[in-house]
């Protein structure tokens, strides 16, 4: 039920990639950057690493009729390795929808935070809508493991339609269709395929999504920071 979506050794550069950056932080390179979500910088370096180690946690909702499921293996997505959950090929008696703490109930809630308090409803939803349509699009059933979404694309390309709706905002419109376009397009939008792919757990932000979803954080909304803090 619980493991992380993510290969060791991609969790480790993602951990490495956030101690680089808790360290720009702390010598002043970043504050400027954060600034522009209107939170704590150290706030904000806190829900990152608790999206990384909460993407160990899925929380289960409902549970999917019997499926047969793949043995857990390594399987390369994108150039990107993920692991299926399961030890061993077994007839499983129904697959788990659950919800991902670190993929999903973490930037959800920052998100909701972050629309609530900008009041960013109508370019929120606009960027959410092209997001989810483009990542749809590209989204990926890979059985054993869920839908995929390849790596880099959500995040940029919500950096930049959140540079087009509005330079001021950016960032947490940035992060805001980063984080729910991804969730929407690939998983949400995605639910009916879930039980033919033959996973005992389906994570809605977890494996598959959930790189494309924690680089949100780390690279949109740098991004646009840095474009922002530079207009």
């Amino acid at each position: 039920m619980h493991y992380f979506p993510v290969s060791i050794g991609l969790a480790t550069l993602f951990f490495a990639i956030l101690l680089c950056l808790l360290i720009l932080l702390e010598i002043g390179l970043l504050s400027r950057a954060y600034s522009a979500l209107g939170l704590d910088p150290r706030a904000v370096t806190l829900v990152l690493f608790g999206s990384l180690l909460g993407s160990y946690i899925n929380l289960p909702l409902v549970r999917l009729p019997e499926e047969r499921v793949v043995a857990r293996e390594v399987v390369e997505i994108f150039g990107v390795p993920f692991l299926a959950p399961a030890p061993v090929t077994v007839d499983w008696p129904g697959t788990i929808l659950a919800i991902n703490v670190g993929g999903a109930v973490i930037p959800i809630l920052l998100s909701f935070y972050l629309l609530v308090r900008y009041r960013l409803w109508g370019p929120g939803v606009v960027i959410v809508a092209i997001v989810a349509f483009v990542v749809h699009q590209m989204a990926t059933p890979i059985r054993g493991v869920g839908i995929s979404v390849p790596t880099f694309a959500p995040p940029l390309l919500a950096a930049f339609v959140a540079l087009v709706l509005s330079r001021r905002f950016a960032a947490p419109l940035a992060y805001i269709g980063g984080s729910l376009g991804v969730l929407i397009g690939a998983d949400l939008l995605n639910l009916g395929l879930l039980r033919s792919l033959g996973a005992p757990v389906a994570s809605i932000g977890g494996a598959g999504t959930f790189d494309g979803v924690f680089l949100t954080g780390v690279i949109a909304v740098l991004l646009a920071s840095f474009v922002t803090g530079r207009g």
